[in-house]
């Protein structure tokens, strides 16, 4: 089964690396936390996935503000800091000896913690918030960011905010996974999810891009998650003197465009050659290949300051 922009090649040391569960390493095969807790129980937290390069988490600033934000939105007291949320990132990092290493992901979920019994009301949370750190030596398919994916446009929409906000980046992602098995049963990589009015939102777990005639265009934002490399490609177009819109279009605009890409932490930019059957590039176009290049100048920027 494809696994679009997240697929990626085992690496067997990953068995024995440290998961960080609320400040202590412990072997990943005995890293857990309880049945009671809000995210395992709920889906009750927010969540962010960053890349160490350089020995250094590219654009950490902007994740962790999206974190403490999202946190402040559902009223989660992380019950660190800043700068003590920081530490413990760096202390699993060190701990698994992987500063000098490049192709590493983390990914940081925090949940609201422990409830005292299976129900939704966080008054019932008994524990402070529960901060798991996952540490993988995990790096795209070359393949993947060479040769693109294919997406496949389903059923099931962004919703309103008034529903689920979807810039949260929470743990709660029955919709994108939802999204995702239609879109590989349909035999796609991703999917491709519009918004309420009909219009292009995003991917199931991506930020989608189109160039038509020398312009990138994305979506307009508003019923998609606040992504840090989708804002980061955006600021690389302006300061590259790239066109670059945040608008409302739709499928037709997909199908006729020259090219069209997806970004996210994981893989960074990444070609789309196919949507809905329709061929759009073989493999990376020009504009692609130039902002992968620009990109990778931005990470090794963000990291040496």
């Amino acid at each position: 089964m494809a696994k679009g922009t997240h697929d990626y090649a085992p690496v067997p040391r990953n068995e024995s690396v440290l998961v960080n569960v609320n400040g202590s390493l412990v072997p990943r095969a005995e890293a857990s936390v309880s049945v009671f807790d809000s995210g395992f129980m709920l889906g009750d937290g927010v969540w962010e996935g960053l890349r160490l390069h350089n020995g250094r988490l590219a654009f950490l600033d902007a994740h962790l503000d999206r974190l403490f934000e999202g946190a402040k939105a559902i009223a989660m007291d992380i019950g660190l800091t800043r700068e003590e949320l920081t530490a413990r990132l760096d202390q699993t990092i060190d701990g698994n000896g992987m500063r000098s290493q490049e192709g590493v992901h983390v990914r940081l979920m925090v949940t609201r913690g422990i409830r005292s019994t299976p129900y939704q009301d966080p008054r019932v949370v008994i524990s402070d918030a529960t901060i798991v750190i996952i540490p993988e030596y995990k790096a795209p398919l070359p393949a993947t960011v060479e040769k693109g994916i294919r997406l496949f446009t389903v059923h099931v929409r962004r919703g309103d905010p008034a529903v689920q906000d979807q810039k949260l980046n929470s743990h709660s992602k029955l919709n994108c996974i939802t999204a995702c098995i239609q879109a590989a049963q349909a035999g796609a990589d991703e999917a491709l999810m519009l918004d309420p009015h009909g219009f292009v939102a995003t991917c199931n777990s991506m930020h989608f891009f189109i160039v038509r005639k020398g312009e990138v265009w994305t979506s307009s934002g508003d019923y998609c998650l606040g992504g840090i490399t989708r804002a980061n490609v955006i600021h690389i177009c302006r300061e590259a003197g790239i066109p670059v819109f945040e608008k409302n279009f739709s499928l037709t605009d997909v199908y006729g465009a020259d090219e069209a890409f997806v970004t996210g932490t994981f893989a960074g930019v990444v070609p789309v050659t196919e949507v809905d059957g329709r061929a759009l590039t073989q493999g990376r176009g020009p504009m692609v290949a130039h902002l992968q290049v620009l990109y990778r100048e931005l990470i090794d920027r963000d990291t040496a300051a």
